[in-house]
């Protein structure tokens, strides 16, 4: 998995999932542009990076946020002049709350985030993958795919079953130019994504269960963590998975096949 003469732009990189791919895909190589809302913390991932060696530029955008994201994707050509892979990761929970106390705003503003994010930072990118192909991970999740049991998360779970339909599409639209197009639903993992979630009324949607114990099978009950998620991104985005497109991968270390 040699990154060395490609370049990887990587949404929501300030933290989490999309910070440790930007660091997997750097150290594999990669020259890594890191796009975010929040610019110190763009900064400091990006000054990560090349502390270890790396080459990083931070990118200040919000994702649902056209002008911004084509100013962004600019930047990033004008700069290295070439795109290859690209992690569509920025996301949020957003409020969770029953369907009929889900204000309309906050139901639009997951959607904003989330799925136009995921749109418009393809619907930029795509241009310059075509030149000579490339690959993109969509990071999704077990909620709205394989599991339904948030109380609650209605919006969230429509974005993220609606990205995964979109990675399947898109696998066959762009295979003629030689675009691979894949999806990691993670389950549990720890990351700082609960920091941006709402929830109002979860005890009226909650459907009483009781589940074995230990939730996550291969880890004992714990969480998984980003770099495991990010390890998976990276194969996705590498050669080494050149035949593999329009497949969702589930990162929830059995956690899914119980709820």
């Amino acid at each position: 998995m040699d990154f060395r003469s490609k370049v990887a732009l990587v949404t929501g990189a300030g933290s989490g999932i999309g910070k440790a791919s930007a660091l997997a895909l750097s150290k594999a190589g990669a020259r890594v542009a890191l796009l975010g809302h929040t610019q110190s913390e763009l900064e400091k991932a990006a000054g990560e990076l090349r502390a270890a060696g790396g080459d990083a530029l931070a990118l200040t955008a919000d994702v649902s946020s056209n002008e911004e994201m084509k100013a962004a994707l600019d930047r990033l050509i004008d700069h290295y002049g070439q795109l290859d892979v690209v992690v569509a990761n920025a996301g949020i929970n957003g409020v969770w709350a029953p369907i009929d106390d889900l204000k309309p705003e906050e139901f639009d503003k997951t959607i904003a985030v989330n799925l136009r994010g995921t749109y418009l930072t393809l619907h930029h990118a795509v241009p310059h993958l075509k030149r000579k192909g490339g690959a993109i991970v969509v990071v999704s999740s077990i909620n709205g795919n394989r599991t339904f049991t948030s109380p609650g998360a209605t919006a969230y779970s429509a974005t993220k079953a609606a990205q995964v339909a979109m990675v399947k599409q898109l696998a066959l639209e762009l295979g003629r130019h030689h675009i691979r197009v894949n999806a990691v639903c993670p389950g549990q993992t720890e990351t700082e994504i609960d920091d941006n979630t709402k929830k109002r009324g979860v005890g009226e949607t909650a459907v009483p269960v009781n589940f074995p114990d230990g939730e996550i099978p291969v880890s004992d009950g714990k969480p998984g963590t980003s770099a495991e998620v990010a390890d998976v991104i990276l194969f996705l985005s590498s050669d080494a998975a050149r035949h593999v497109t329009g497949t969702d991968v589930y990162v929830d270390g059995g956690q899914g096949l119980l709820r």
